[in-house]
């Protein structure tokens, strides 16, 4: 029985969207790295400033001339969007109006050409 619930759980975890969630691992800048359809974005917050630095299918920096994104923050029951403006090379930061605790939530939402990119992560 417990092979069968087993089975269950993994086939349910297969089939969810493709929707990101943090690892372990960190990037460059020292945030978490989440991919996105093959896309690294690292998340990184120094006081009420938050940037994501996009990253290409091969890890080189990815032009977020054109891109469009947000940040969809849930914090102590509250859920607050920031808008997200491009900048050079491969980034893309908004303005916090409070810190962020920790076990905040957030999603990152991104349209390039197209093309959506989705992360999620837990602020520490």
């Amino acid at each position: 029985m417990l092979k069968y619930i087993l089975l269950a759980m993994i086939a349910v975890i297969a089939a969810a969207p493709d929707f990101a969630v943090a690892q372990a691992k960190k990037g460059n800048n020292g945030g978490p790295v989440v991919k996105s359809q093959g896309h690294p974005i690292e998340f990184v917050r120094k006081g009420l400033d938050i940037t994501f630095y996009v990253g290409d299918d091969d890890g080189s920096p990815l032009s977020t001339k054109d891109m469009r994104a947000r940040a969809t923050i849930q914090d102590g029951g509250k859920t607050v969007t920031v808008p997200l403006t491009p900048g050079s090379p491969n980034l893309m930061s908004g303005k916090l109006q409070a810190e962020l605790t920790s076990k905040a939530v957030v999603v990152f939402s991104a349209n390039l050409h197209g093309h959506s990119l989705t992360a999620r992560y837990t602020a520490e």
